[in-house]
């Protein structure tokens, strides 16, 4: 991570290590049972369409309880809800291997869903406030932690099984170990009410009581624009892990060790993209980043479908997620300032529209493919870049720090001085 300016206050670069912290252990939770599911499979003798049903439960509990985060980020604090939220995942990833039936599978996968969603919104609204803190953009970073995080989890998976550790004593000892370290991170976490890092508001007439706010069509449109760009992401993100290694197996004719570099190019893209991306959003605002990403995604996509090849391909899968990656922060970052929505409440609807998206883009895109080809199919990613050309206006500037536009609303532009901001 970047050296902090010597202006940056001594908490906020704690808070910064743990909220980083928050966002690996997020990632290495579950992905460190993936390379093990088979053995829950044979365990319990289940069919391949009965351990996906039970997977799918996961998407289902977030649909379900990603919508109640704001009341729980209010009544606790963000910073509560993600440290002890993933005490309760590690734990419920512990039990997965304990379950008795498939039933129950699909219990805790569903209750592993809904913690994960709330987790997610709390850590990326904590997030949101150290940066506020800061006065530039470092919420890239966060995310480029989080897929670093899949990756160790993913490692560490690997390794247990093919150490031939018990699946029970391998989760449980994982589980342990990241829960006490999402607990040490609370301490470090940024103290009072989540509006702290902000420009306070003027304070009200005497016996006047707090101002009301209230959403309105200058709220609502760029609350939508912003879940259209998320389901737009989720699109492109989802196009690398459910379609690359088909598209180069099927259009394009390789062999299946080659097939899977679609979803590797695409990942180190997203990966590098995020651990930059913050110097990028300071130096040029998160929107016209954005716009250019999404011209990446366009094109990229545009050349693997038009000239179908290995190297197109990976070209265009890699351009993709280079474009995608700091997308998602800058949507969660504008719905998170819209004016006129209780704290969280942005933010956690983008989320929600987030896992929609994930929840539909192999459907939509399956669909076209069976109907025409998977050529077709892809086509989406396309139209997801130019959608995001067309909405990317919608994203603010820079990041918010302490100034006076902080509430001004997506389209704003930031100040062009003070040490709060980057030129660009």
């Amino acid at each position: 991570m970047p050296t902090p300016s010597p202006a940056v206050p001594r908490a906020a670069r704690r808070a910064r290590v743990a909220v980083s912290t928050v966002f690996f252990v997020n990632a290495v939770l579950y992905a460190n049972l993936v390379p093990r599911l088979p053995e829950i499979k044979d365990r319990l003798g289940l069919s391949n369409a009965e351990l996906g049903t039970a997977i799918a439960a996961m998407p289902l509990g977030a649909l379900a309880a990603g919508l109640l985060a704001p009341a729980l980020i209010q009544r606790l604090g963000s910073a509560k809800v993600a440290s002890f939220g993933l005490v309760l995942l590690a734990a419920t990833v512990a039990c997965l291997p304990l379950a008795p039936a498939w039933v129950a599978l699909a219990g805790l996968m569903l209750v592993a869903g809904a913690l994960d969603s709330v987790i997610d919104v709390a850590q990326n609204a904590h997030g949101f406030r150290v940066q506020r803190a800061y006065g530039r953009s470092i919420v890239n970073a966060f995310h480029g932690l989080w897929s670093v995080g899949a990756v160790v989890g993913g490692l560490l998976g690997t390794a247990a099984a093919g150490l031939g550790v018990p699946l029970p004593v391998h989760l449980a000892v994982t589980g342990g170990v990241f829960a006490v370290v999402a607990v040490a991170t609370y301490r470090f976490m940024l103290p009072g009410p989540e509006d702290a890092e902000r420009t306070a508001p003027a304070e009200p007439a005497p016996g006047a009581g707090a101002p009301r706010r209230r959403p309105s069509g200058r709220t609502l449109l760029p609350l939508a624009a912003l879940g259209g760009l998320a389901a737009c992401a989720a699109f492109v993100e989802d196009a690398g892990s459910s379609w690359g290694a088909l598209y180069l197996r099927g259009e394009v004719g390789t062999d299946a060790a080659t097939a899977g570099l679609a979803f590797v190019a695409l990942s180190v893209a997203m990966t590098v993209g995020r651990l930059t991306g913050d110097r990028a959003v300071d130096r040029f605002g998160q929107r016209r980043v954005a716009l250019v990403g999404g011209a990446g995604i366009a094109a990229g996509m545009g050349l693997a479908l038009a000239v179908p090849s290995v190297t197109t391909t990976l070209v265009g899968f890699a351009a993709a997620g280079l474009g995608v990656a700091t997308l998602v922060p800058a949507v969660m970052h504008t719905a998170d300032e819209l004016p006129g929505l209780p704290h969280g409440v942005g933010l956690t609807v983008v989320s929600w529209l987030l896992r929609v998206g994930f929840l539909v883009s192999p459907t939509v895109v399956g669909l076209v493919a069976d109907a025409t080809s998977l050529r077709v199919g892809l086509l989406g990613v396309v139209l997801a870049g130019l959608t995001v050309l067309a909405l990317g206006r919608f994203l603010l500037d820079a990041p918010a720090a302490h100034d006076d536009d902080a509430a001004a609303g997506p389209g704003t532009p930031p100040p062009t001085a003070g040490p709060a901001t980057a030129p660009f």
